[in-house]
């Protein structure tokens, strides 16, 4: 898949973003990355909420080969190939798969720590102005 047949296909979608990534592509929409379009074919993001739609459709998960194994990604399913001819119904899992996305950011985000009380610093003898200014110059040079 080349870039301007993904901006195509995108087109009832909206604006998305287009950028090089391992062997293909990562597409986002409003800052979040919600697909890729590798060599194996294009895959949505997804979750608990839209897993069922693919398997329903007898999509399965990312999957890619290692020396040792493979390795299956399951956060992102390959799309529906029946939807490369209808522009409506990919637009709606697109959103879908944004949807899931930005779930998935909103889980993401790690709680506040708090912090621990620090030891008492031992006081610093502060060096001479001039000491410290030559000891910048000389940083500069090197």
């Amino acid at each position: 898949m080349d870039r301007e047949f993904l901006i195509d296909l995108f087109a009832d979608f909206g604006p998305v973003t287009i950028r090089r990534m391992f062997s293909g592509y990562g597409i986002s929409a409003d800052g979040t990355n919600f697909a890729l379009a590798l060599r194996a074919g294009l895959f949505f993001r997804a979750d608990d909420v839209t897993i069922p739609s693919y398997e329903a459709e007898g999509s399965g998960p990312f999957q890619y080969q290692t020396r040792a194994k493979t390795v299956t990604v399951s956060s992102y399913w390959q799309l529906p190939a029946r939807l490369f001819d209808d522009s409506e119904e990919l637009a709606e899992w697109a959103r879908a798969a944004l949807a899931a996305a930005q779930r998935a950011k909103v889980k993401k985000r790690p709680k506040a720590k708090k912090k621990a009380a620090k030891p008492a610093k031992k006081a610093q003898v502060k060096e001479p102005a001039k000491k410290a200014a030559r000891r910048k110059r000389t940083k500069r040079k090197a």
